[in-house]
């Protein structure tokens, strides 16, 4: 009886008394939804690192610095936000120096793209149509970087790169719109604290995605650290939360259409010959005119209009005439890159409709794949791997996720970051935008965001202060390399045009 009673008072101890801190975390880790102790496999310091190359006729000496800053909830660090910095020597003063905040999309993917195939001195080889060489990935110098005219910090999202949340947190704490803005924005002012860049001019430049968390820091910076921006830069631009409607939506896509239709030599041949900017000039007055009215008309349009309308689309997209009827004269995409080229047993890239894919089913609807995607993954896995570890000396033993585990994603739909972006420009009026992009883009077409941006402001108040550039490539339009030299110019002009002072529209002193 004695060891009875004795046995029942230590069960009752043992479930008084609260479980011990390592208890705790031995029961978060068995959690698939909490993050172990990969982050503790991030060294304690950044590595330094010195470089030259050769950027247009200079030769630029630089010091790029690998490393991370922590993301603080309650004075606690929740996440190690990895960052690779990007800045030019021999510049005593930095009040004058540009300052770049850099990042990809997705939202799930590190900022490698436009790192090492489009802005650092760094690059992965293509060849000079932008198609990739024979694995593995090569290095080259990038001549057309932008790091002579200003600094660039490449930022990694949490669960990208090596960016890693502590163990024990929540591993989706920041995968969310606002979230993702939010962590971002605390880490880009605390680079700005620490490396002492307040009086530098600032810039975002973000592509896909990363359009939609730039357009929201740009709003976000301002409101919550009073951080003003010189410029954002918006490369393959999302649709910010700008509702166009679905009849508008394939009005403003038919333009990408007709130019992979004219890159795959689809086309009449009076059409063939023109120019790509000449012909998508007349696609463009199309989709906006007749064609866009015939859509929102539905089934009161005429029957003798309906046929006029399938003919002229059916010309711009090479498509048939019958096609085009039987999908009511809208056009899917998912359905024109598996139709365009059927009869070859082809299909064309989602990301680039330059990439051509071979699927086992050649009746289906939609491709199995997109043969941009597949042709990006390997060459850029390699190259940022062998580039971070071997030549800037930052090895731990952690995976550099290129694609990050970010699902489910919170996509927040009270987040307006097409608003967040025009509040900032009405509050900053020095703030400018430019928009970047390929006309071979279906993920995020050229058109589309002349419509997007076109809506943001609709009283065209703000219109002098958007710049559009696009070019003869697809969603990564730098990989082309004539792309990669004009899309880095026009860089430089957009942060020359910022950096002048002048106020985009006139103060109340100077319109007395």
């Amino acid at each position: 009886m004695r060891t009875k009673c004795v046995l029942v008072i230590f069960l009752i101890a043992a479930f008084a008394f609260p479980i011990t801190a390592q208890q705790q975390q031995a029961a978060q880790r068995t959690d698939p939804n909490t993050a172990g102790a990969e982050a503790d496999l991030l060294p304690d310091e950044p590595v330094i690192t010195q470089h030259s190359a050769r950027i247009g006729d200079q030769t630029v000496d630089y010091t790029v610095e690998a490393g991370w800053l922590p993301i603080r909830e309650k004075g606690k660090i929740a996440a190690k936000m990895f960052y690779i910095a990007y800045t030019r020597d021999g510049i005593t003063d930095k009040s004058n120096r540009p300052l770049v905040f850099s990042f990809n999309g997705g939202p799930g993917t590190a900022s490698v793209w436009m790192h090492m195939g489009y802005t650092g001195p760094r690059r992965v080889v293509y060849d000079d149509d932008g198609f990739a060489l024979q694995p593995p990935g090569g290095l080259e110098d990038n001549p057309h970087s932008i790091l002579d005219v200003a600094d660039i910090v490449y930022i990694d999202p949490i669960a990208t790169g090596f960016s890693r949340m502590v163990e024990g947190e929540n591993l989706h704490k920041y995968h969310g719109t606002m979230s993702d803005i939010q962590s971002v924005g605390e880490m880009i002012r605390l680079y700005i604290l620490r490396k002492d860049r307040w009086m530098s001019p600032k810039f975002l430049i973000g592509e896909s995605y990363g359009t939609t968390r730039a357009s929201g820091l740009a709003g976000y910076l301002a409101g919550s650290h009073q951080i003003y921006l010189n410029g954002v830069i918006l490369v393959s631009m999302t649709g910010l939360n700008v509702e166009a409607g679905d009849d508008v939506s394939y009005a403003t896509s038919l333009p990408h259409l007709a130019a992979t239709a004219w890159y795959h030599h689809q086309l009449p041949s009076d059409l063939q010959t023109r120019s790509i900017r000449d012909f998508l000039d007349e696609v463009e007055a199309f989709a906006m005119g007749d064609y866009v009215l015939a859509l929102l008309k539905g089934d009161r349009l005429e029957d003798a209009e309906r046929s006029d309308i399938a003919q002229r689309v059916a010309r711009y997209t090479g498509l048939t005439n019958e096609y085009v009827i039987s999908t009511n004269l809208r056009i899917s995409s998912r359905r024109f890159w598996k139709e365009l080229l059927r009869d070859q047993r082809l299909t064309v890239g989602r990301l680039d409709s330059r990439y051509l894919g071979v699927d086992r089913d050649a009746a289906g609807e939609s491709p199995e794949y997109d043969p941009a995607m597949s042709d990006w993954n390997g060459p850029f896995a390699d190259a940022v791997n062998r580039y971070i570890r071997e030549e800037l000396n930052y090895s731990p033993d952690l995976k550099y996720n290129i694609w990050g585990n970010v699902r489910p994603w919170n996509r927040d739909q009270n987040a307006n970051v097409g608003d967040m972006l025009r509040r900032a420009m009405r509050d900053n009026p020095y703030l400018k935008v430019l928009i970047q992009g390929g006309y071979y883009d279906a993920a995020t077409d050229y058109y589309t965001a002349v419509y997007t941006i076109s809506h943001l402001q609709p009283g065209g108040e703000f219109r002098d202060r958007f710049r559009f550039s696009w070019y003869e490539s697809g969603h990564m339009m730098y990989l082309r390399k004539p792309d990669l030299a004009n899309s880095n110019n026009d860089l430089r002009d957009f942060i020359a045009w910022c950096t002048e002072d002048i106020p985009d529209y006139p103060r109340a002193a100077e319109r007395r």
